[in-house]
């Protein structure tokens, strides 16, 4: 038990925070209840799973959220809501995912700029793009069969009544990001990288393309969290905001270092669950958003507080 928690430091906090949420509000004591939580939860740790990556590696995603945005609302102006163009819209936005994540990595591994300036600009850039292409205001809206990977939902399931489609792209994500970066050489090399820059070129780890390979999987990570938030809440001009640093701060509270080469998949994924019962304990009680907002920056310095005195 002591290892279990040493390696996931989230798990003993996301588990008081999940009785104290059942303890609050009948809702949460059914099994549709925890499977409506967990379908709100998606996407901010999709997002963690793919930061995770990038803070290992030693750097930092900020433009995660303003890309979210930039997905829904490209996914509504290319499709107009029509289900025929709903094939369209999804390469469409893979592709913007893919060249954002490319273009951050190769200015962060090419010309040496700071990952935390180059995304900087990328999220001022993004929003820039997002606003200027809705007018500020869309007027359209996801086609029903893209809004279904938000909303829908597998029925007659035992126990838990039913499945939602974002529940079971959670666990496909978060199988597929432990796999890549604890089971392949990829994975070790992006461990080697964060850890010791230096030592992982002399060691022949080709350190430019696991840089911008990381990039690359947290913008994918981006594009299917905007499409579950697009699906369930619809298409704002606001939908990733906050979402960057609240992934960031998720997988801190899971106990991955800021300055690289430590974590894990399922420690930042608990820390991203955790983040989230928080938020979702405080608006139980009545606790306004700026209040909140408090919360997850005094959250985030405590977590990363506890992480630097654990290494």
């Amino acid at each position: 038990m002591r290892a279990l928690i040493r390696s996931n430091p989230a798990l003993p906090l996301l588990l008081i925070l999940l009785a104290l949420m059942i303890y609050i509000s009948p809702l949460y004591q059914t099994g549709p209840g925890l499977m409506s939580f967990l379908q709100r939860a998606a996407p901010l740790v999709i997002l963690t799973c793919g930061a995770t990556f990038v803070l290992i590696s030693g750097g930092f995603d900020l433009s995660s959220g303003s890309l979210i945005t930039l997905v829904v609302i490209a996914g509504a102006m290319i499709t107009q809501g029509d289900p025929a163009l709903a094939g369209l819209g999804l390469a469409a936005v893979l592709m913007i995912g893919l060249s954002v994540g490319l273009i951050n990595g190769l200015v962060v591994a090419r010309l040496h700029v700071p990952s935390i300036i180059t995304t900087l600009g990328a999220l001022l850039a993004i929003k820039g793009v997002a606003m200027a292409w809705s007018g500020g205001a869309p007027s359209s809206s996801l086609p029903d069969n893209l809004r279904a990977l938000g909303r829908g939902r597998i029925s007659d399931v035992p126990v838990v009544g039913s499945v939602p489609y974002s529940v079971i792209i959670l666990i496909v994500v978060i199988a597929a990001s432990y796999w890549l970066l604890h089971r392949t050489n990829f994975g070790r090399m992006v461990f080697m990288l964060g850890d010791n820059p230096r030592a992982a070129v002399l060691g022949a780890v080709p350190t430019h393309r696991v840089r911008v390979l990381c990039f690359v999987v947290s913008s994918l990570t981006a594009v299917i969290s905007g499409l579950l938030l697009g699906g369930y809440s619809g298409v704002s001009v606001d939908v990733g905001s906050d979402l960057a640093l609240q992934s960031v701060a998720g997988a801190v509270i899971g106990g991955v270092v800021l300055l690289g080469g430590r974590g894990t998949i399922l420690g930042a994924s608990c820390g991203a669950l955790a983040l989230y019962s928080i938020f979702t304990v405080l608006n139980l009680i009545g606790v306004s958003q700026p209040v909140r907002l408090a919360v997850q920056g005094a959250v985030l310095v405590v977590a990363a507080a506890s992480t630097s005195k654990r290494r």
